[in-house]
C-alpha cells in the first residue's frame, strides 16, 4: 500500500493493529538488549553425524511469527536502504531515532530485513534483539502513532 498517499489520520488506523500487536514484546526486548538469545544445539555428537542448529527464545519466536503475521512485512526493503543510504546498525538507529509518520513504512522496511533475513541467516533475530533494533523500532512506532492519534483525537474534539 502506498502509505504516502494516506491522511495522517487513515496512517494511524493503518498502522496501528500491527504496531500494537508487537508492542508488547517491549518490556521483553528492554530486559535482552545485549543478550544472545540463541544458543547452538550441540546435542551428543551431532557435529560428527550432523548439522548443528540454531535454538531461539521462546519469546524471540513469537515476537517473529507476530512480526512475521503482519501485513506490513516488506519483501523490498532493501529499497528502503538503498534510499536512505542506510548500510550499517548505527545508520539504522539514527534513521530509526530521526523518523517522522512519514517514514513508518521504511521503519516496517528496517523490521522486515531482520525478519526476512533470519529466515535464512541464523542470527539476524539475535542481532534484532542484541543490538536494540526491534525495540528502537517498536519504541519509535508506538511514539509516532501515540502522537499523531491524540494530534487527531483533538483535531475532531475541536471541530
Amino acid at each position: 500500500m502506498q502509505s504516502d498517499k494516506l491522511s495522517v489520520e487513515e496512517m494511524v488506523e493503518y498502522y496501528k493493529p500491527d504496531v500494537e500487536a508487537l508492542t508488547g514484546f517491549i518490556p521483553w526486548l528492554e530486559s535482552q538488549r545485549g543478550v544472545q538469545t540463541a544458543t547452538i544445539y550441540r546435542g551428543e555428537g551431532i557435529e560428527e553425524n550432523s548439522v548443528t542448529f540454531p535454538v531461539y527464545d521462546g519469546t524471540l519466536m513469537r515476537f517473529v511469527k507476530t512480526a512475521q503475521a503482519s501485513s506490513l512485512i516488506d519483501r523490498n526493503y532493501v529499497y528502503v536502504y538503498s534510499r536512505n543510504r542506510i548500510r550499517t546498525a548505527e545508520e539504522e538507529k539514527r534513521f530509526i531515532r530521526s523518523a517522522t509518520i512519514k517514514e513508518m513504512g521504511d521503519l516496517w522496511g528496517i523490521l522486515s530485513k531482520y525478519i526476512l533475513k533470519g529466515m535464512t541467516k541464523a542470527s539476524m533475530w539475535s542481532e534484532g534483539v542484541r543490538n536494540g533494533i526491534f525495540l528502537e523500532l517498536l519504541l519509535k512506532m508506538r511514539e509516532i502513532l501515540a502522537f499523531w492519534d491524540k494530534q487527531e483525537r483533538e483535531k475532531r474534539v475541536r471541530e
